[in-house]
């Protein structure tokens, strides 16, 4: 047989693959990776550290106000509650 040059036997082992399977790469939607200086990165990592601590107490505090069966009512002291019992009277 003839030799057969890199970009045929590409298309042939891609046809090939396309005959064996359908599964196909995810289209990429980000921007592909850029380098940091060591300053951003962590500046990076503390800011989602943060954001995973606070995640964390909000969810514990969840979890503790289920477990207390807490619930959690509007307070207004000095809202329409505290209105209905009081009369309004004219001195007159």
């Amino acid at each position: 047989g003839s030799p057969i040059t890199t970009e045929e036997r590409r298309l042939r082992d891609k046809k090939h693959l396309d005959d064996i399977t359908s599964a196909r790469l995810p289209p990429l939607h980000h921007s592909p990776a850029k380098l940091l200086s060591i300053e951003e990165s962590i500046t990076i990592q503390i800011q989602q550290k943060e954001a995973y601590e606070e995640m964390q107490a909000k969810l514990a505090a969840q979890k503790l106000a289920e477990r207390l069966n807490i619930k959690m009512l509007i307070f207004e002291p000095e809202g329409e509650v505290s209105m209905q019992y009081r009369e309004v009277r004219d001195e007159d």
